[in-house]
């Protein structure tokens, strides 16, 4: 949501600004703010007026019933009378111009940063560096769930029979590498100076409007029938949702959280071959971090939170690159945004395991989180997010990229310690010979 006088005062820019989103059929949704945001005003300002004339005639009322003038009395008495029935037919008008205005402001996307790069979707997003050798090995890389299996590291029947498509049982090793990903994660992120939350896993639809698009909520939540409540798709949701309504005094910014959560998704859409798995599913655990700041020092954090996901791969020995989101493949509230993503040596390419966004004071403005400053003046702070790691998609990067010829699986140094030590974990069987042999049979 942006500020409605800059809308006022700006509405070419605004224009521009959903051109720039490639989203024309919000372009009347501009003049609309504008006209009924000026019938709401005008509304008050006659509303104001009549105010001040009732209280003059509700003063000359007493006076005249004091003086015996009880005829004339009666007759400003009528003429308060009248102009309630104005101030109430005033004040349904302006309350219906608000609801527009409102319903309006709560669509047209936020001011896109001027760095962002223009293009309609994903496709015209731009790779901007690359941090650490994609390796291809020789031998071949089965899929995820291939590699789990050599394990007995997942079971989807199971999940299957007591939840249905996308859900899972993580076993054995593979859940142990889990919790371990998830807990160094976290121990990271307590490094870089962020206090560690454990949220509420479900949130009231006031925070849900106010951390995000309806078409995003729509695409992702679940709601919980007959209540008021909504299960998070993200731990930010929670965590950025606890300063609502909230006065945060200047000299205790910023506020630097990092939280686990389990999170929920709808996951709407056809997806191919490779999102089947552990890659695309209803339920997974993640660790977030997110920065409620002074509006200066947004820009600064943004550099900052991405660069912690690439340090956390890093230092796994997973190669990552950043990829800068286009205006088009931004969400609306979003100023800025960055996709972390992974090396697939079995697909060849890299895939999404994190984003990271600058919000600008869109969030705040919808939860009404200001800042009192020194002065005593009350002005809007700018909330940022990023994924830590999401860690389905990180046991997909891990598991391609430290998986050996015989089978095995190497744990880098870091983790080693939440792996009771051990540096190796030993299948099964071979899933590398096992796809070796397929990819024989298909070949034939």
């Amino acid at each position: 949501m942006i500020d409605i006088k800059f809308l006022r005062e700006n509405p070419d820019a605004v224009k521009e600004n959903i051109r720039k989103k490639f989203q024309d059929q919000k372009l009347p949704l501009v003049d609309e703010v504008i006209q009924y945001d000026d019938i709401a005003r005008k509304a008050q300002t006659e509303a104001d007026r009549l105010a001040a004339e009732q209280k003059k005639l509700s003063k000359q009322i007493g006076a005249l019933m004091g003086q015996g003038k009880r005829n004339e009395a009666e007759a400003a008495k009528a003429q308060v009378a009248g102009i309630k029935e104005q101030m109430e037919e005033l004040r349904k008008q302006q309350e219906e111009a608000r609801a527009i205005v409102k319903k309006d402001m709560m669509v047209i996307p936020n001011i896109i940063d001027p760095s962002v790069p223009i293009g309609p979707d994903d496709t015209h997003n731009v790779e901007l560096q690359r941090f650490g050798e994609p390796v291809v090995p020789e031998y071949p890389i089965p899929y995820h769930v291939d590699i789990m299996d050599s394990f007995g590291g997942v079971d989807f029947d199971a999940a299957g029979r007591v939840a249905g498509n996308g859900f899972y049982y993580l076993k054995g090793d593979i859940a142990r590498l889990h919790e371990a990903v998830l807990a160094y994660a976290r121990d990271f992120m307590i490094k870089q100076g962020f206090t560690f939350c454990v949220p509420p896993f479900m949130i009231r639809s006031a925070v849900v409007d106010g951390v995000m698009s309806f078409e995003e909520m729509d695409a992702m939540m679940y709601k919980i029938e007959g209540e008021d409540l909504y299960l998070i798709g993200t731990s930010e949701h929670s965590m950025i949702g606890s300063f609502i309504d909230q006065i945060i005094p200047e000299n205790t910014l910023p506020k630097t959280l990092t939280s686990y959560s389990p999170c929920f998704r709808k996951e709407k859409g056809a997806h191919g071959l490779e999102e089947r798995g552990v890659y695309r599913v209803h339920q997974f655990e993640k660790q977030e971090m997110i920065v409620v700041c002074r509006p200066e020092e947004s820009r600064d954090w943004y550099e900052k939170l991405w660069r912690f996901t690439v340090d956390l791969f890093r230092s796994m020995d997973i190669p990552v690159r950043q990829l800068e989101c286009c205006s088009g493949d931004l969400a609306d509230l979003k100023v800025k945004s960055c996709d972390v993503e992974a090396w697939s040596p079995r697909q060849k390419k890299y895939f999404e395991v994190g984003s990271c966004s600058n919000l600008g004071d869109a969030q705040a403005r919808r939860l009404r989180i200001r800042v009192k400053g020194d002065d005593g003046k009350l002005y809007l702070a700018h909330t940022l997010n990023n994924t830590v790691v999401a860690t389905p998609r990180m046991l997909v990067a891990f598991l391609e990229n430290h998986l050996q010829g015989d089978g095995t699986v190497t744990i880098p140094e870091v983790l080693r310690m939440y792996m009771g030590g051990e540096s190796v974990l030993t299948p099964k069987f071979n899933s590398v010979e096992k796809e070796r042999e397929k990819l024989a049979k298909e070949s034939k």
